[in-house]
């Protein structure tokens, strides 16, 4: 029941870091980034957005209102794990909440100038990745076998494919700093009156799709590898890494042909989290032990935990 109870905090920590994100992208995208003209109040003499500032002002601090309620599932978690072998990991989530709750003020300060706004992105994408392993932690934990699945440990003890993998997954990390910094030269600032980086959008563009079909190549070429090493899990995982990639990536093409409609910029937003995680997921899937097994994980949960895994 503890484990249960556990697994599901650790992913509504996980989704909650993905939802703050798509929200965020709501807000850029109508235009609602100065809908509260101050931080950490709304206006100057209410924390809460007012009739008078309109529906922009009510995206905007119904975001904030997000934030906090993502603050407070971190909160719940690193109570929760307090003695459990994740709770560092847990308490670098929480403390990534609170800061990146700062950065978002700063944004505001500096009425939403693309050097706070994209690192306040990129640093959600950190976010995502603490929450993701602390999710998969705490779940071979619970379970008492390797997060990947009951055939984890016999599929994953492949150690040549995690060069592999590792390259897909900075490759997938360059293709989020490069699209963050294409949105910084294009439409959609969050306020009429925000500066832009004034670099030319539509070679960034073209830079952005040369790192995309550089990771498509490298998702392909690990599948491949993974294939021929009868490597299942990391195969599967290599599998759901391209379906979400290429879906991505048709998302993109049309949104660009389409002179960037905020629909489908918003389902961009949001399938870069997913293309992210599923590139998590197929790092994690080429074992993170030092013997190049996921099962080093699962032996140390034992040592240190044996009551959590039979739950």
């Amino acid at each position: 029941m503890l484990g249960c109870v556990l697994r599901s905090l650790t992913l509504a920590n996980l989704i909650a870091n993905v939802g703050i994100v798509v929200t965020g992208g709501a807000v850029r995208l109508t235009g609602s980034g100065m809908g509260c003209p101050t931080w950490p109040k709304c206006t100057s003499d209410s924390y809460a957005a007012t009739q008078a500032l309109g529906v922009n002002g009510a995206i905007e601090f119904g975001n904030r209102v997000l934030s906090i309620i993502v603050g407070m599932i971190a909160v719940a978690t690193v109570l929760a794990l307090w003695k459990h072998p994740s709770r560092a990991l847990a308490r670098w989530v929480l403390a990534g909440v609170l800061f990146q709750g700062f950065l978002g003020g700063l944004t505001v300060r500096f009425h939403l100038s693309p050097y706070f706004v994209g690192p306040h992105f990129l640093f959600s994408i950190v976010l995502i990745a603490l929450s993701y392993f602390l999710w998969r932690r705490v779940s071979a934990a619970a379970s008492g076998r390797p997060a990947a699945g009951a055939d984890f440990a016999a599929a994953a003890t492949e150690p040549r494919l995690r060069p592999l993998a590792w390259a897909v997954t900075v490759i997938s990390a360059v293709v989020l700093v490069i699209g963050v910094i294409v949105t910084g030269s294009g439409p959609h600032s969050g306020d009429a009156d925000a500066v832009r980086t004034g670099l030319d959008p539509e070679l960034i563009s073209q830079l952005h799709v040369d790192a995309v079909f550089l990771f498509l190549g490298l998702s392909v070429a690990l599948w491949f590898a993974a294939r021929a090493l009868s490597s299942r899990e990391v195969a599967r995982a290599a599998t759901i890494l391209l379906g979400v990639s290429l879906s991505q990536g048709a998302i993109g093409f049309v949104q660009y042909f389409t002179n960037l409609p905020i629909v489908l910029v918003g389902l961009h937003i949001f399938g870069a989290c997913l293309v992210w995680i599923a590139t998590l997921a197929v790092l994690q899937a080429t074992g993170t032990g030092q013997d190049g097994r996921s099962g080093g994980l699962d032996r140390q949960v034992r040592e240190d935990a044996p009551e959590l895994v039979t739950i």
